[in-house]
């Protein structure tokens, strides 16, 4: 007699670039309904300081991604030896121009320049990165503002595949101002239990076994292995590492998880790239576009983005 095997598991792919588009296809619609109210382009102002070609190619990829989407994009360049005082000037002048909804200012910045005290600067209401310590505050105590793109962007496709996460156990591994601690606190605000693990975690692997949500943003190629996850559990993997093909002299893109070992046990993952990836610059137009509509006074329908 035949005895059949089952097949392995394998997990859904989420796909990071799909929602991305969706989003951006309500954002266009909402940027045309704000510029038939308010007589103007919701506007996203971009500072670029230096000639780095990573962050050349990140403010080309969000100023294409914010004229797509119907809005005014306004790019400053500045070189790379720019004094701190006349890059703060350009931020105040930002701040008070009300043509502008968005400010980015693209890091890193070259050494000379304090980070924290150029975030500082800008406006709160202005700061749709979400790294401004007013919205971090904001954030941890339930009060509106705005969300770092990309943890938001993660939640926007946990609730897309569960729905309702209340009460599910949920691991980030990761522990920055940029993704691992604003991504914690918006799963608590969900009503999920929240362990952030990291690099000093004992026993991480017993730590992540346990967790229906698993959110890797710790920077490590490959290092959340398949034999980590709880079967059926929905993994998010942030991490974007360039390492070594099999082809002398190429490389590939791999995420903070071990892909190949997760799919097989997992019940939903998004892969890199094409899972988190897209979502940043979306949530940013999301931002923007929500700072518009508070600037200008006009409410946005409810639920849309």
């Amino acid at each position: 007699m035949m005895t059949l095997t089952a097949e392995p598991a394998v997990a859904d792919l989420i796909d990071g670039k799909a929602f991305a588009a969706g989003l951006r296809g309500r954002i266009a619609t909402l940027a045309g309904e704000f510029e038939a109210r308010a007589g103007r382009k919701a506007g996203l102002a971009v500072v670029l300081v230096g000639m780095d070609p990573a962050s050349q190619v990140y403010v080309r990829s969000k100023g294409k991604a914010t004229v797509e989407a119907g809005m005014a994009s306004f790019e400053h360049k500045l070189e790379a030896d720019t004094s701190e005082a006349d890059l703060l000037a350009l931020i105040e002048t930002l701040n008070a121009d009300p043509a502008v909804d968005g400010i980015l200012v693209q890091l890193p910045l070259p050494a000379h320049l304090d980070e924290q005290k150029v975030i500082a600067t800008i406006s709160p209401d202005k700061d749709v990165d979400g790294f401004h310590v007013i919205n971090a505050g904001r954030l941890s105590v339930g009060q509106p503002g705005f969300v770092p793109c990309t943890p938001l962007g993660c939640l926007m496709l946990l609730k897309d595949r569960l729905g309702n996460l209340s009460g599910l156990d949920a691991v980030v591994i990761g522990r920055s101002n940029i993704v691992g601690k604003p991504m914690a606190q918006l799963l608590l605000a969900e009503s999920c239990t929240v362990t952030v693990a990291h690099s000093r975690t004992r026993n991480l692997p017993e730590v992540v076994r346990r967790a229906d949500i698993v959110v890797a943003a710790v920077g490590r190629p490959e290092l959340v292995k398949g034999d980590w996850i709880k079967p059926g559990a929905t993994v998010i993997d942030v991490g974007i590492n360039r390492v070594d093909a099999a082809e002398p002299g190429k490389t590939r893109l791999v995420g903070d998880v071990d892909f190949a070992g997760a799919k097989a046990v997992a019940g939903a993952i998004t892969p890199v790239p094409g899972g988190v990836g897209p979502m940043t610059i979306a949530v940013l137009l999301r931002n923007a576009l929500v700072a518009a509509y508070a600037n200008a006074g006009i409410d946005l329908p409810a639920g849309t983005i």
